[in-house]
């Protein structure tokens, strides 16, 4: 008799599975991280992640995915409902240094997966699309410069923010706050945008 698949439990458990591999590739990193380490992390057999994924590749490139999908939806969401140009520009700094940990976790993987990914296609494919997810949010933000040099400068945006968290992931004790600063003063110059107090960055607690 054929095996009956609930799509949504599927689903529920696929989801699982990836944030399990997500923080095993934190911890172990891209090249030394196995199915067996993942199966491990996720309290399950190498043959459900197989059966789920097909391989490893299969279940990295879901893994970025699901996590770079979701930070630009969110951040996409989180601009449409702020009031303002200067709450657009608090929710966006916020969504790039979320807390201290999640951002060196999240900074950590894609740059470990952007070094695999430049000599793996597939993976590479998976990089695009992340490049293109960001784009739209960046593009969304640079509007607030005008409509004229858009693409320009959500390049730039991008830019500030990867320049910044690589940064973030050499400091041995990184201020929150003064990342956020530090991003929303770039923010700023970008798009030629004048300082709001109102979005300013106090201490992070």
């Amino acid at each position: 008799m054929a095996r009956t698949v609930d799509p949504i439990r599927d689903r529920q458990r696929r989801a699982a599975l990836e944030k399990a591999a997500y923080f095993a590739l934190y911890e172990r990193g891209f090249a030394g991280v196995t199915l067996a380490d993942i199966a491990a992390h996720a309290g399950v057999s190498r043959g459900t992640l197989v059966y789920h994924f097909g391989s490893r590749s299969g279940l990295l490139g879901a893994v970025m995915r699901r996590f770079t999908r979701t930070i630009a939806l969110s951040t996409r969401r989180a601009l449409r409902q702020a009031a303002g140009p200067g709450e657009q520009l608090r929710a966006y700094v916020e969504h790039q240094f979320y807390s201290v940990e999640s951002t060196r976790r999240f900074y950590t993987v894609s740059l470990d997966f952007l070094a695999a990914a430049t000599r793996d296609p597939e993976l590479m494919a998976v990089q695009r699309d992340f490049l293109r997810e960001t784009l739209e949010v960046d593009r969304q933000l640079a509007r607030l410069g005008g409509e004229k040099g858009v693409g320009r400068r959500a390049r730039q945006l991008r830019a500030l923010v990867e320049g910044l968290s690589v940064r973030f992931l050499a400091d041995p004790e990184p201020d929150l706050a003064a990342y956020r600063a530090d991003c929303l003063a770039g923010l700023q110059a970008i798009l030629g945008t004048a300082p709001d107090e109102r979005c300013s960055f106090g201490p992070v607690p």
